[in-house]
């Protein structure tokens, strides 16, 4: 069961006070600078971009390859084809 619920409303505005900590300007400077969190949150979201963007890369580059190789293919049975005759 939460907290709140097994508190009395009058008791909740003590509550209140006992989990304030620091005043709200030195919270807000702190958010206002950016902390670590957001700061590794930030690196974290954009090396995972970064990955997939390398791993369509890659699938792009393979695809290109086996049609090359594909095309080579089909330009050899076209140059025999022509020969045959």
């Amino acid at each position: 069961m939460s907290l709140t619920r097994t508190l009395l409303p009058r008791q909740l505005p003590a509550l209140a006070s006992r989990t304030t900590a620091r005043p709200f300007s030195l919270a807000a400077r702190r958010m206002a600078e950016g902390d670590a969190f957001t700061k590794r949150e930030q690196a974290s979201e954009d090396y995972y971009v970064r990955q997939q963007e390398k791993d369509k890369l890659a699938k792009l580059k393979q695809k290109i390859a086996d049609s090359e190789a594909q095309l080579a293919k089909d330009r050899e049975e076209a140059e025999s084809m022509v020969k045959k005759p």
